[in-house]
Formats: C-alpha cells, sequence, structure tokens
C-alpha cells in the first residue's frame, strides 16, 4: 500500500517537474502576447522610418517647344449681314452669349464671325482696344497656367502646332487676343481661358481690316430688338477708318512648312482638319 502511494507521488513530481520546465514559455507567452498567447495582427501596410517618400513629381514641360511650320494662310471673307448699331463704322463687338464677333461697316451692316468664347469663369466684359497685331505670335504660356499643366513649356515657337494659330490680335495691356486655331471643333463654343479663337482664314481677313487703336467691345449679349448700343452710351475717342476692301494675306514670316503641316491648317475653309500633334489649346 504505501508503496503504491510513493509511485503516485513520484509520478505526480514528475509531472510537476515537467509543467515546471516549460513555465519560461508560457510565462513568456503571457507577457507578450496576453493569456491565449497568441501574436497581435500584423500590419500589411508599408512601415516607413522616418518621412514618408516624396511624391513623384508630374513631368515638366520643355523651356522651348516648336511650333512647326508657317504656312501661307489665304483671307477668307465672312457673312456680311444687316446689323443695327450705334457703334462708329470700324469698331469690334463681341457677343459672348452669341459667340460672334461684328466688324462694323456702318450702323445697319457688318461682317460676322463665328467664335469660340471664354468658358464658365473665364468671360469678361469690357472695352480695349487692339494694341498690336502679329503673325504666326509665339506662345507664352502664363505661369498660373503652367501650374495648372506642367507639362506645358515656357515657350511655344509660332507655327502650326501653336495654339494661337496664324494671326493674334493683342487687346490692350491684357493677356486676352483674338487669334486663330487649328481646333475648328472648338469654333462656337465656350472653351477658352478669356481669349477669342477664330478659324485661321477669318483672323487673317480681321488682321487686315483693324489696326492700333481699333475699339474692341466685349459684351456679355446683345439685344433682341432695337439696335446694338455701346455699353453705357460709351463711345470711342477716335474713330477709326471703315474698311471693306478685299483683303491679301500677308507674306508669312517664314518659309512655310512641310506640305503635310500646311495641309493641315484651317484656313476657315469646310475641310480644314486637325494637325495631329496641335497643342492642346482648351487653356487658350
Amino acid at each position: 500500500m504505501m508503496s503504491g502511494v510513493r509511485v503516485s507521488a513520484l509520478v505526480l513530481g514528475a509531472g510537476l517537474l515537467a509543467f515546471g520546465s516549460g513555465a519560461p514559455v508560457s510565462a513568456q507567452g503571457l507577457s507578450q502576447y496576453g493569456m491565449w498567447g497568441s501574436s497581435p495582427p500584423t500590419s500589411r501596410s508599408p512601415s516607413f522610418l522616418g518621412a514618408a517618400p516624396a511624391a513623384p513629381q508630374a513631368a515638366r514641360g520643355a523651356e522651348l517647344a516648336q511650333g512647326g511650320g508657317r504656312p501661307s494662310i489665304r483671307a477668307k471673307s465672312p457673312q456680311r449681314i444687316s446689323f443695327d448699331n450705334r457703334f462708329a463704322p470700324g469698331s469690334v463687338v463681341i457677343d459672348t452669349s452669341g459667340r460672334k464677333l461684328y466688324y462694323t461697316l456702318s450702323q445697319n451692316s457688318a461682317y460676322v464671325y463665328p467664335v469660340a468664347v471664354g468658358r464658365q469663369g473665364f468671360t469678361w466684359t469690357g472695352v480695349e482696344r487692339v494694341s498690336r497685331i502679329q503673325s504666326w505670335p509665339d506662345w507664352h504660356p502664363p505661369a498660373e497656367m503652367r501650374r495648372r499643366d506642367p507639362r506645358l513649356p515656357v515657350k511655344m515657337t509660332g507655327g502650326v502646332r501653336n495654339p494661337l494659330g496664324a494671326k493674334a490680335i493683342y487687346l490692350g495691356n491684357t493677356l486676352y487676343r483674338i487669334h486663330g486655331t487649328n481646333e475648328t471643333r472648338s469654333i462656337g463654343t465656350a472653351s477658352s481661358s478669356g481669349c477669342f479663337r477664330m478659324h485661321n482664314g477669318h483672323v487673317v481677313h480681321l488682321a487686315g481690316l483693324v489696326d492700333a487703336g481699333t475699339p474692341v467691345y466685349v459684351m456679355r449679349s446683345l439685344p433682341k430688338s432695337g439696335p446694338a448700343m455701346p455699353p453705357g452710351g460709351l463711345k470711342p475717342q477716335q474713330q477709326p477708318t471703315v474698311q471693306e476692301a478685299s483683303v491679301e494675306s500677308p507674306a508669312p514670316d517664314a518659309e512655310a512648312g512641310a506640305a503635310e503641316e500646311a495641309g493641315a491648317v484651317d484656313d476657315g475653309g469646310a475641310g480644314a482638319s486637325e494637325p495631329a500633334d496641335a497643342a492642346d489649346d482648351r487653356a487658350i
């Protein structure tokens, strides 16, 4: 009987000894992972020591971009219409809502050109005067525009890929222009940043009629009945000379580009198309 008790005691002691030898593992598990001994959930997101890596920078445009060839663009006469108005003959009147530009020939007639105007938030009204006219102008995207699209160049030379087209008529000391475009589908839309786009053939025609000092009235809309009037009865200080003679296309500033570029330039004709690599003109 006693011997059986001793055997039982020995077996129990051995079991306790075995349990004691495993205690450090269990204690370690309890101290780090809690009562169940399981590891904490791990995060799958990357871990950064110190500051997170810098975000990749957008591609920057070139300092100088080439505008392509400068072919000769012939002037294309627009429609001549009855236009009841009280502007001095030889004035430019822009109807923003109607997306039309008028060159007054008299107080009852005018040339009318379709134009693209400023998109929402970029429209404006007022009176300016033509300050200069430039054939195949260089384009210098403003810093604000380049911040919106870092891919734009600091400067693009004049040519068929330049969004200012064959002519630019500058308005006073502002950044706004009446200019040509190869993006023919934009004519008649509100899609610019405040400039007024015309078919290249039309802007060449208009540039032959206006001169430095020609008044340009930018109006929200024209009346549906009665004569069109200068805003607030404002009249220009000097009366420009009206011109009606046909306009010859001026000589280009440089030699014409390759034949494929010349064929892609819009001169105001119905069959004009855009060059495949034309500069994005949505912001002009």
